[in-house]
């Protein structure tokens, strides 16, 4: 049943300026799934995750997270939801620590420096723990927003290229990472 998945698209529509980026398109995401959104650049693939966060408005369609609808239940989808993307870097005056432990304070985990530990070790981060995140490779920053983005022990997390510009083993890394994380969390994946 469609209201099942932890994210249901139904027919999503975007258009810009009369071009349109979102044609229709409809899928889901179940529990320990992993989904992958394809296309050619300008397909609409950032378009469809931004309309899923609530930062598009849709011009037709329906999604629903963990069977509920986002303009009406934005807090409690957004607090088991998390996003990771190449594009949205995390301040680069801040250290690797520091970053993880703010995010870790404005999501409410208890116990943030334990947890915080806990990623940076899972993702290698440790030996740059007083590093400025603006000094790091881009691998080294796609681990930190990965690491980011398992926080809050999301169940459904949205990444939008997570693996772009970083070499072929830090790519492996990562998959294996996510992969782990779906699997063990059972967290819904839905990737571009």
């Amino acid at each position: 049943m469609f209201s099942e998945k932890v994210l249901a698209v139904k027919n999503l529509v975007k258009s810009y300026h009369g071009i349109r980026a979102v044609d229709g398109i409809s899928f889901g995401v179940a529990a320990g799934e992993i989904v992958g959104l394809l296309g050619p650049n300008g397909a609409g693939k950032t378009s469809t995750i931004n309309m899923i966060l609530g930062l598009l408005e849709p011009d037709a369609g329906e999604i629903s997270v963990f069977g509920k609808n986002f303009k009406t239940h934005r807090s409690e989808i957004l607090s088991k939801v998390s996003f990771a993307a190449v594009y949205a870097q995390l301040p680069g005056n801040l250290w690797v620590e520091q970053n993880l432990r703010i995010f870790a304070i404005l999501y409410g985990i208890p116990n943030p420096k334990k947890k915080v530990q806990l990623l940076m070790q899972e993702f290698e981060l440790t030996q740059f723990a007083r590093s400025k995140t603006a000094f790091l490779s881009s691998g080294e920053q796609s681990r930190l927003n990965l690491a980011k983005a398992m926080l809050n022990d999301p169940k459904l997390i949205l990444l939008d290229e997570p693996t772009a510009s970083v070499d072929p083993s830090t790519s492996e890394i990562l998959r294996s990472r996510i992969l782990e994380y779906a699997r063990a969390n059972q967290s819904g994946i839905l990737w571009t």
